[in-house]
């Protein structure tokens, strides 16, 4: 579990990086504030009392996802390697399926440390921003928050939209339920609940996460309406609107860009190739 102090120092870090490479890093940061108490997944080096290097681990059930960065003037001395040793060694006893690399799209400094790892492109995210549009409303289709009644419900939609296996659905639910600034909303059709999505508020941002709608019930305009009735609530509030999608993920980009989200940002994800 990381101290405040700890925090404090890797948002520091954070800061130098993104505007020293003009990139923006994606740390998690509402994971980074709720790790478990007895959780080693942050990985901290320190020269001269100060931070020179951060590395995190972001389980996602079986699959884990890995970010750091490097002060500029310590690159190229090793530091991260070290760091990712460590890392990989701690991925490799948890027995995680599948481990990735998360760099930002532009980052020179994340492909030519990368290029020193076994790992293969995996896919593009994009991280997408509401610009101001036009909002539609559907009295069929509402939004609740979440109930722990819903919570096979949450489990299935994981699995059927997101290709997760069902106990890495459970353990991942489970363990976002613990995470502060976060609203988990049910979509209802017809009163009757057919999908899901999450908003985490940081830093003065509204941010949505894992939006699914049942296969049976895609195509009927109901996960347009339920976005847009969450837009609408979420500017109202004055948050800015966020959400990330998969390049791959065709049908969801077309549907985010419909509803008046661009893409800001490109993260670009390696697949760790393991030996034997």
């Amino acid at each position: 579990m990381l101290t405040e102090k700890q925090l404090i120092e890797i948002g520091e870090l954070q800061h130098e990086c993104e505007a020293s490479d003009k990139i923006q890093l994606k740390l998690n940061w509402e994971m980074l504030r709720n790790r478990s108490e007895n959780e080693q997944s942050d990985f901290l080096l320190y020269e001269d009392g100060k931070l020179a290097a951060f590395l995190g681990i972001y389980s996602f059930g079986k699959k884990a996802e890995l970010c750091g960065m490097v002060k500029p003037e310590y690159r190229r001395k090793g530091i991260f390697s070290k760091l990712m040793k460590q890392a990989l060694s701690a991925c490799t006893e948890r027995k995680y399926r599948e481990v990735l690399f998360n760099a930002p799209a532009q980052s020179a400094a994340a492909k030519d440390f990368l290029k020193t790892i076994s790992c293969e492109y995996s896919f593009s995210e994009y991280q997408m921003k509401w610009a101001e549009k036009e909002l539609a409303a559907d009295k069929h289709v509402t939004l609740r928050q979440s109930e722990p009644s819903d919570l096979p419900l949450e489990v299935q939609l994981d699995v059927s939209c997101f290709g997760y296996m069902e106990q890495d659905a459970s353990d991942y639910n489970h363990s976002i339920k613990r995470e502060d600034d976060q609203d988990f909303i049910m979509i209802e059709f017809e009163n009757k609940a057919v999908g899901k999505m999450r908003v985490s508020h940081t830093n003065g941002e509204a941010w949505i996460y894992g939006f699914a709608v049942l296969p049976d019930y895609q195509g009927r305009g109901i996960g347009r309406n339920a976005l847009h009735k969450i837009i609408a609530k979420e500017n109202e509030a004055g948050y800015p609107i966020f959400l990330e999608v998969e390049a791959k993920n065709a049908h969801a980009l077309k549907l985010y860009e419909s509803c008046g989200f661009k893409p800001f940002h490109v993260q670009d994800y390696y697949e760790w190739q393991k030996s034997s």
